[in-house]
């Protein structure tokens, strides 16, 4: 019902806020673009206003005590800080330093105040050395899901999978109820602004969208791993931060300003190539559901050898579509 809620907000919501960001929010096509005309973007307010209104409407039904439900309350207030830097840069937009100040600021709170009690390798790393790489990682994955919404359709491909099986992890067992019902919320608003942003799109989610997501799925997927799925926080979204770091690599490695529009993703060389875009975005989808479904055999197998078999096929089916994606679609 979450899920539901928060896809009929959404949609409602995109409906009502498109006039206004037609006139006040255009994106117009620069180096990065898929698009060929200016396009309101913004619709990720939509999608999380429809999220948390459901997630919140459903703690008020039914309330639940415990650590994550008072998690949640601090992290609408990091996401929509970040939300409000996404929307700056949008409109006017912000030096990259500045940029990547505010996001540290963003997913700091979200360690500090979110989540200060858990713990990935208690007995491997100090606490400040955990932190520090939790603090990075969080960052890196705020900014992929960002570089990565550069297609339409690709974000809910990549996020609604993943949101998705975490929706179930909650409902299993897995993870607590709360985690669960974010997840299922984050994966309704998604549903629900997918109308919206269908090739050819009428409507982006912005930067004011895609930061906020991805510190949703960063904080579902540390609850994840701190729930000791490791492997499955790491299968999930696996084909985002392949194609995210190997471009990021690629463009370091030739000297790029590696904060400037560009057209380097294995998914934007996929269209280069003479795939459609429903193309590229379905078989996203279709690699999502897989690495969900393996992600699911690590958390039922925790034997070791079964999480790292699962993790190389993970590995190799992705890799396998990255390579499709910079060949191109065979024919003949």
């Amino acid at each position: 019902m979450i899920c539901i809620a928060a896809a009929v907000l959404a949609a409602v919501l995109c409906m009502g806020l498109r006039p206004l960001l037609q006139r006040y929010a255009l994106a117009r096509p620069n180096a990065r673009s898929s698009h060929k005309i200016p396009t309101p973007q913004g619709g990720g307010i939509a999608v999380l206003i429809g999220a948390f209104a459901a997630l919140g409407a459903a703690l008020w039904l039914t309330p639940v005590e415990g650590e994550a439900a008072r998690a949640v309350l601090a992290l609408a207030l990091a996401t929509a800080g970040l939300a409000v830097v996404g929307a700056w840069d949008d409109i006017r937009p912000l030096p990259a330093s500045l940029r990547l100040v505010l996001q540290a600021a963003c997913v700091g709170f979200v360690l500090l105040r979110v989540a200060p009690g858990l713990r990935l390798f208690p007995e491997v790393l100090p606490l400040p050395v955990e932190r520090g790489l939790a603090l990075l990682a969080g960052l890196w994955f705020v900014n992929l899901v960002n570089f990565m919404d550069g297609l339409d359709w690709i974000t809910a491909a990549g996020i609604v999978p993943l949101t998705g099986a975490l929706a179930l992890a909650g409902m299993a067992g897995v993870i607590d109820p709360v985690t669960g019902w974010l997840a299922a919320a984050l994966c309704g608003g998604l549903i629900g602004f997918a109308p919206f942003n269908r090739p050819v799109a009428r409507l982006f989610l912005g930067d004011v969208g895609s930061l906020p997501i991805g510190l949703v799925t960063a904080y579902l997927l540390y609850r994840l791993a701190g729930a000791g799925a490791f492997t499955a926080a790491l299968i999930l979204p696996l084909y985002h931060i392949t194609d995210a770091t190997i471009t990021l690599l690629r463009r370091l490695a030739r000297g790029e300003k590696v904060w400037q529009a560009h057209r380097s993703h294995f998914y934007q060389q996929a269209t280069a190539n003479g795939f459609s875009v429903i193309a590229v975005v379905g078989r996203v989808a279709l690699l999502n559901l897989a690495l969900a479904a393996i992600a699911g055999i690590t958390v039922i197998w925790p034997a070791p050898w079964v999480q790292l078999a699962c993790l190389a096929l993970a590995a190799l089916m992705t890799g396998l579509l990255l390579r499709r994606f910079a060949t191109g679609p065979r024919h003949g």
